[in-house]
């Protein structure tokens, strides 16, 4: 039996094999933690020094503006909560907009609790934040901005540039979650302009377990967890060899074949599209904006089609999503397309797929064929 046809690249990725050799060579080999003095101690702290240049490398950052972490929700705690505690003195006001991943509402809405005020941005039909609303929400107290590089539903990808020149301006600092577009899209922190960027492993072939922060230099977080002085004390825990590795190799991999791996995703995304709109023709509405989107992500209404059920019946033969990952099993309307007035009919019959550098001109063609044939008999 074939193995279904995996369109859900932004959910996780599989591990890259390169990726997974060197994970197998520490786990064999070396297993000495990185506190220790001694030799094997010694060759794990260089092995974690080495991926830290790995990662940096990616983003254009330095390696000391690289925190290992467990994932990007832990990334994203620390990036905002980090920010907000060491500055509750100058101001507690925070600016985030509608459509971010739970990872950053959540986050936010404990902070309301703390005594921090948020404001919550609204973004166009496309998906897209308007960069004067971010400056006029800018108040005297606000201390930090956070805005996702790219959204994990439907793909738009954000004016980060512009709003950090504008954070720059009024001397607010900016973190961007980038657990999407890392890989997949540039993301150099200079040309960003951000203060803290948020890195996700299991989106760019990785083990899921492993994130990693970057931190501009100079800029002070407090931490929120306590413990020995690894990770310069603000991520305390020994640290996770393997994975770290991991996110090294990947992060290599990652740079070394951008172009390829951009090249495939986005042909990939366009055969499939056109696939689908060759044989369903206008019972197919696009979400997100066609220009500004991540080169892999096709957020799609099928009208008169219900998309739990649709994802439901091709099953055995394709994966999709419905919704991101941490919410697939919700039957509520994603509050993405609510900030986007995506009417409700259209939200129901949404899915999302998102292509990967290992899909093939072969898995494109037949998922073409079920998923249109599923919507014609769902949509009679």
């Amino acid at each position: 039996m074939k193995n279904p046809i995996y369109l859900d690249y932004n959910a996780t990725t599989p591990i890259d094999k390169e990726v997974a050799d060197e994970m197998i060579s520490i786990i064999q080999n070396h297993y000495g933690n990185p506190s220790s003095s001694y030799e094997a101690g010694r060759y794990s702290k260089n092995a974690i020094e080495h991926a830290r240049k790995q990662v940096a490398n990616l983003i254009n950052a330095q390696p000391e503006e690289i925190l290992f972490t467990s994932c990007a929700t832990e990334s994203n705690n620390l990036a905002i909560q980090g920010i907000a505690f060491a500055n509750q003195t100058k101001g507690k006001h925070i600016i985030t907009s509608a459509i971010e991943h739970p990872a950053i509402i959540e986050v936010c809405k404990y902070l309301e609790s703390q005594g921090f005020e948020v404001s919550y941005l609204p973004v166009d039909t496309r998906g897209r934040i308007n960069p004067q609303d971010v400056e006029k929400a800018i108040r005297l107290d606000t201390i930090l901005i956070t805005i996702m590089h790219a959204n994990n539903e439907v793909g738009t990808i954000q004016p980060i540039s512009e709003i950090a020149a504008i954070a720059k301006l009024r001397n607010v600092l900016f973190h961007t979650d980038a657990a999407q577009s890392v890989g997949k899209i540039e993301t150099d922190v200079e040309k960003m302009g951000v203060d803290l960027l948020t890195i996700a492993g299991h989106k760019l072939y990785a083990p899921k377990g492993i994130g990693a922060l970057y931190v501009k230099r100079g800029i002070k977080i407090q931490q929120i967890m306590y413990g020995a002085g690894q990770e310069k004390g603000i991520r305390p825990g020994t640290e996770n060899l393997v994975h770290i590795v991991a996110l090294g190799k990947a992060c290599e991999i990652a740079l070394r074949d951008f172009d390829k791996n951009s090249a495939t995703m986005l042909l990939a995304k366009e055969n499939l599209l056109k696939g689908l709109q060759s044989q369903l023709g206008e019972k197919i509405k696009v979400n997100g904006d066609p220009i500004h989107c991540l080169p892999n992500t096709l957020s799609l209404a099928f009208d008169n089609v219900e998309a739990h059920t649709l994802a439901s019946i091709i099953s055995n033969d394709i994966y999709i999503s419905t919704g991101s990952a941490c919410h697939a099993n919700s039957v509520e309307i994603s509050s993405v397309l609510k900030a986007m007035n995506v009417d409700l009919r259209t939200a129901a019959g949404t899915v999302r797929i998102s292509t990967g550098k290992h899909t093939s001109d072969e898995e494109i063609e037949t998922a073409v064929k079920i998923i249109s044939d599923a919507v014609k008999k769902l949509s009679l």
